[in-house]
């Protein structure tokens, strides 16, 4: 299973850290980043925060690729992680596999849904379609992240690149 591991991680990395944003001065916009991390320290979300981060990605196309790429970004260190836990859990009693899934399974419904929720900000047709399917594609994981490979990371963030003129 570990060299199953490698091998699916090692050319994801490569893709994880093609798809940040070379624009590393702006700033984040709240609302529509996903969640990651264990989920057990939530903070709660301020609703006017929220409103305030959503407001200022409306309609601006370079605003919503470059949170869309940040979320991209976020979730491939996220997915690592993840697949690291499920193989971590496997040698582990069911408790820990549980467990283990159900935080796959909350990162990846966070990732679709932060991806939905920034093609509902969209103006930009293409943008909103890109960002539509790339949600659909990734919800259709249902948490296997065994489905998930480089090749289908590096469709995505082309899907997210012609969207956003960067390809």
């Amino acid at each position: 299973m570990r060299r199953l591991a490698a091998l699916i991680v090692l050319p994801f990395l490569a893709i994880a850290a093609g798809c940040s944003s070379s624009d590393d001065t702006s700033t984040t916009s709240g609302g529509a980043t996903p969640v990651v991390g264990d989920g057990a320290s939530s903070t709660p979300v301020d609703p006017s925060a929220a409103a305030a981060g959503d407001k200022a990605l409306t309609g601006n196309t370079k605003a919503i690729c470059d949170q869309a790429g940040r979320a991209s970004t976020s979730f491939g260190q996220t997915f690592i992680a993840d697949l690291k836990l499920q193989i971590d859990a496997a040698a582990k009693d069911a408790a820990a596999k549980s467990e283990a899934q159900q935080k796959i399974d909350r990162d990846v419904e966070n990732y679709s849904v932060a991806l939905s929720q920034m093609a509902g900000l969209a103006d930009d047709k293409a943008l909103k379609s890109a960002l539509t399917q790339m949600s659909k594609q990734v919800k259709a994981l249902k948490g296997d992240v065994t489905k998930l490979n480089a090749d289908k990371m590096s469709e995505l963030t082309t899907t997210l690149d012609k969207a956003c003129g960067k390809s």
